[in-house]
């Protein structure tokens, strides 16, 4: 399933900040970004494909890492999942990044977690038993009972989506705002053996350069400097391969 042309930069770190891309250069720089915190978060309850609008804590994160991108060099493009929570999220970075439209593409949805969709992560085992077997399941093939997706096809999807943005954006810097199951996937396409080995958290930064397609190259994973002046930052739930 995973890309074979993936590789991993040299100078991977945890507050790398990402400039201009130099004119000329053939790959595209993604700044992928995980969309600002919701109640649903902070109440650990499934969201999925459910349409959940971000809390106040959220839109304090939103603005803070549109402030923080709004510095560090021309953003060209904002891409951004259809779901309330990753659009408004975008939105505000493209407020402090002067007013660029967003584009939406329901390519950058999360998972689609079928009937554990608005359940308590915690009461999700109880309640339906066989979808939660799915949900945990190693086997990337499983669709969750309910109209959910599989692993596969949320690997298929985020990840075309995220070439044909970078062929569309070659030399530029261009951010993606989506949700924490679609960015553990792009990770497991840049590392296609180890997982990532943590939570993606609400905003966090993790930087792609993407060239020819297949050859991608994680340059910063999880950064959440941005909020160093915020209370919690890590509070909200999700951000791992079954949290939705």
């Amino acid at each position: 399933m995973l890309g074979s042309n993936s590789r991993v930069a040299a100078d991977l770190g945890c507050n790398g900040n990402a400039q201009s891309v130099p004119i000329g250069i053939a790959y595209a720089e993604i700044v992928v970004v995980r969309h600002g915190e919701t109640e649903w978060n902070a109440d650990k309850r499934i969201q999925g494909h459910l349409d959940i609008e971000l809390n106040e804590i959220g839109r304090r994160q939103a603005t803070a890492v549109g402030e923080r991108l709004s510095r560090e060099g021309k953003i060209s493009a904002i891409y951004s999942s259809d779901l309330k929570r990753a659009f408004e999220t975008a939105n505000l970075i493209a407020t402090a990044c002067g007013g660029l439209e967003v584009i939406k593409d329901p390519s950058l949805r999360e998972r689609n977690l079928g009937e554990l969709q608005g359940l308590r992560h915690a009461a999700a085992a109880r309640v339906c038993p066989k979808a939660f077997k799915v949900l945990r399941s190693q086997k990337t093939d499983r669709e969750i009972p309910g109209g959910g997706e599989s692993i596969d096809q949320v690997y298929q999807r985020s990840t075309t989506c995220l070439r044909n943005i970078s062929m569309k954006h070659k030399g530029e810097r261009v951010v993606v705002v989506t949700h924490g199951g679609v960015i553990q996937l792009l990770h497991r396409q840049a590392f296609p053996n180890q997982q990532s080995g943590r939570k993606v958290l609400n905003t966090s930064i993790n930087i792609f350069h993407l060239s020819d397609g297949d050859n991608w190259v994680l340059k910063s994973w999880g950064d959440v400097s941005h909020l160093s002046e915020m209370k919690h930052p890590s509070t909200g739930f999700g951000g791992d391969r079954t949290s939705g």
